[in-house]
């Protein structure tokens, strides 16, 4: 690539994730059938019989598998869709219980999708160090051997659209999302300057968005954003969100992005930061909010 070229699109990069925290990411390398296959059997999963694909229920108090995330209680008003969680990356993180077999591909699909995404992570990783004045590989060795997660998400109509929310306003507690928006059916939002804008599905795209570890690192100058999954009232919605989450053990701003400069949030370890983002109801930015320090 022509190095103009190269820099003006790393200012690019460099805007969005300061300004936005959210981009739409095209020419990524990802194959196109690679991406029409997961799409295909994500939606051929989803329309299976209800007893089908419970036999991938989470346990009590997991995460993986089919069902639903942040139910705290039996009163609470639950988000109107249906997900699995699968972990992803690194295999060894994989646990095919909660796999499904049916579509008979669906295993397959993913596998090579997930090691697809794996590398679009990395080389946007070595795109925001350069951004950041670091060397090219700094994000990319803090992230290490980077955790990926992925959730199938199933949002069904609803006649009464406006009295429901597929997803409640949050930001993602990880280091960076990779979302495909599976069909042309519109709903996701984010929040800016206090409004609601909505991301139109861009055929071959791919949204990309800060996760609230990636605002902490940078100390603030990339922004994780609130954003939320609206319902449409005749057709139903899938979307496929990857969850890359660094490898190391403790989290905080990176000391080479202070120079003298104030530090703005709290050091802590990842299983603490994941433990209490976990255990709240989505509620905005509110978990993030609590790692950042009093002035």
């Amino acid at each position: 690539m022509n190095p103009e070229v190269c820099e003006e699109e790393r200012a690019k990069l460099d805007l969005a994730c300061r300004e936005w925290g959210f981009f739409q990411l095209i020419n990524h390398g990802v194959l196109a059938e690679v991406m029409e296959k997961v799409k295909e059997d994500v939606a051929n999963f989803f329309k299976l019989p209800l007893e089908e694909k419970e036999a991938f229920k989470q346990l009590p108090s997991g995460v993986e598998g089919y069902g639903n995330l942040f139910v705290i209680s039996e009163e609470q008003k639950l988000d109107w869709k249906d997900i699995l969680v699968c972990y992803t990356q690194p295999q060894t993180k994989r646990n095919m219980r909660f796999w499904p077999t049916n579509p008979p591909t669906f295993r397959e699909t993913v596998d090579n999708y997930s090691s697809a995404l794996k590398g679009v992570s990395t080389s946007l990783l070595g795109s925001l160090s350069h951004c950041l004045g670091l060397e090219s590989q700094h994000l990319i060795n803090v992230f290490g051997e980077q955790v990926q997660a992925m959730q199938f998400n199933y949002y069904p109509p609803c006649p009464k659209a406006n009295k429901v929310l597929g997803h409640s306003p949050h930001s993602d507690g990880t280091g960076l999302t990779i979302l495909l928006q599976a069909n042309n059916v519109s709903g996701l939002q984010i929040k800016k300057s206090g409004k609601w804008f909505t991301v139109e599905p861009l055929p071959g795209a791919f949204v990309v968005n800060v996760g609230d570890l990636l605002e902490i690192f940078s100390n603030g100058r990339y922004k994780s954003v609130e954003h939320r999954a609206t319902i449409n009232p005749e057709n139903a919605r899938i979307s496929v969100a990857a969850f890359h989450t660094p490898a190391c053990k403790i989290i905080g701003p990176l000391p080479e992005l202070l120079k003298g400069g104030e530090e703005l949030y709290k050091t802590t370890s990842v299983d603490d930061f994941e433990r209490g983002y976990f255990a709240a109801k989505l509620n905005g930015k509110s978990h993030l909010e609590c790692m950042k320090i009093s002035k």
